[in-house]
């Protein structure tokens, strides 16, 4: 019994950071982490294959797997450094995670790639889907010491396994299988990858 008491100022201390991190991480996951298969994807703001991936197959992959419950999706940060605006952009969308946002700002990230990948006006660009409000919140957040770790936290995790973006690691259980460059044409492979893990 005499255990109790640090394990409860443990739990005190960790259990907001957690609750923070989940929040977070809740934002930039697309469907019910309840369902069998996670479909994690690595992108850079300013790739333009990253840019098709989101406008074109992701609706897909929401319409055959997301929407039914069959899998979900997990948003990573994966900033290349060939891309000079990309980490601005990847800290934004990361500190709209925190208030609810990121969906909103990847869709006008994607959607605007050519003119702020050119003018480096990311905040112009992130700053016309959200209020005044959550303006000076993201601003404030992007600046902020942890979000700029987080967004350093995926790129590292990614590191070892992301030779381009995008790329996507389709997990159920123990078996993860990297899928890079995933577009229209190999769609057909991907989806007998997932529909081999869900058997």
């Amino acid at each position: 019994m005499k255990f109790m008491k640090p394990f409860a100022i443990a739990l005190a201390v960790l259990l907001p950071c957690l609750a923070a991190s989940l929040g977070e991480d809740r934002a930039k996951i697309f469907g019910n982490p309840a369902a069998p298969v996670r479909i994690e994807v690595y992108s850079d703001f300013q790739c333009p294959a990253c840019k098709g991936f989101h406008e074109v197959l992701l609706p897909i992959l929401m319409r055959d797997y997301v929407v039914p419950g069959k899998a979900y999706i997990y948003n990573h940060e994966f900033p290349l450094p060939m891309h000079p605006h990309s980490r601005a952009a990847a800290q934004l969308a990361t500190a709209a995670a925190s208030i609810g946002k990121y969906s909103q700002v990847a869709d006008v990230l994607f959607q605007q790639q050519a003119s702020w990948g050119t003018s480096g006006k990311v905040w112009e660009t992130v700053a016309t889907v959200l209020t005044p409000a959550e303006q000076k919140k993201v601003q404030a957040l992007a600046k902020d010491p942890a979000t700029i770790a987080q967004v350093q936290a995926q790129v590292d995790a990614g590191k070892p396994i992301i030779n381009q973006t995008p790329t996507l690691v389709v997990i159920r259980g123990a078996k993860r299988y990297n899928f890079p460059g995933p577009d229209q044409n190999n769609y057909p492979l991907l989806r007998s990858l997932i529909d081999g893990l869900l058997k």
